[in-house]
């Protein structure tokens, strides 16, 4: 007898990111879109609410009013909404998937830290493209012998929150293999600070902003006489997120506690 499907929540349904995330769980044979969540849709059917015919899955207006028969729930909203987000379905004994950005090393202690007391797991990805998690593993890997980097963050001019949630994991995953040396100190700086960027697990984080990105990581490692740039450009439509965040979703039950990055799952599954 074949396993029940894994009954999934998608917080963000009506969103760039969640249209395409809704349109592929429903096509899985393994999966099963239960309910949905988006303010704007609020008591509409999901199909109805993204112009098409009902498709039977209602929409709710916050993560939870949602969770009545979820087993996993995909976070794809702001980074206002995704920490109450997440902390609401852990709280619940469900399961979560984080692709939305915002969320500093102290939610994720936070997150961590329930998760455990609840026995559920939680997978966070700054990005959940599995050529951005192939990236970082490589960063991850040049780090062991690389002594100096610094991360950019190119982003699209409209783009609120700086970093980028890809570049805020890197840095501080980068940042927990060692901390980056041989600049001259901040505090011993001659001019404006901000010059530098911010810090970041050790390293300097630097943010752009213009028209024509959508979201590009790009980390400079360098040695004497020589530098390594490892760099992630991502296209302007979801569909390269939508198989690594399903990988996270089918993965996510069999956990406990908190995994960061994709490029995790990948490894442990390459191992």
């Amino acid at each position: 007898m074949a396993d029940a499907p894994i009954t999934v929540c998608i917080a963000g349904a009506t969103g760039w990111t969640g249209r395409a995330l809704a349109a592929a769980v429903l096509e899985a044979s393994d999966l099963a879109l239960v309910s949905a969540v988006a303010r704007s849709a609020a008591g509409e059917d999901l199909g109805a609410a993204l112009h098409g015919e009902p498709i039977g899955v209602p929409v709710h207006g916050s993560v939870a009013g949602a969770l009545d028969g979820v087993e996993v729930l995909i976070d794809y909203t702001s980074a206002t909404a995704v920490k109450t987000n997440t902390m609401a379905a852990v709280e619940a004994g469900v399961h979560v998937v984080v692709g939305s950005s915002g969320l500093t090393a102290a939610d994720f202690d936070e997150i961590e830290a329930a998760a455990h007391r609840r026995s559920v797991g939680v997978i966070a990805s700054g990005n959940f493209s599995l050529t951005a998690a192939m990236c970082q593993a490589g960063a991850l890997l040049a780090a062991r012998h690389l002594r100096s980097w610094e991360v950019i963050d190119y982003a699209s001019a409209g783009k609120p929150d700086v970093p980028s949630g890809t570049a805020r994991e890197l840095a501080e995953r980068l940042g927990a293999v060692g901390t980056p040396g041989g600049a001259v100190p901040i505090d011993e700086l001659h001019g404006p600070r901000e010059a530098r960027g911010t810090t970041i697990g050790g390293a300097q984080v630097h943010s752009v902003r213009l028209p024509g990105f959508v979201v590009s990581t790009e980390v400079v490692f360098a040695g004497p006489d020589e530098r390594l740039t490892i760099r992630h450009d991502a296209g302007g439509t979801p569909e390269p997120y939508v198989a690594g965040t399903l990988l996270a979703v089918r993965r996510v039950p069999a956990l406990v506690g908190l995994t960061r990055g994709l490029d995790t799952l990948l490894t442990e599954s390459a191992g």
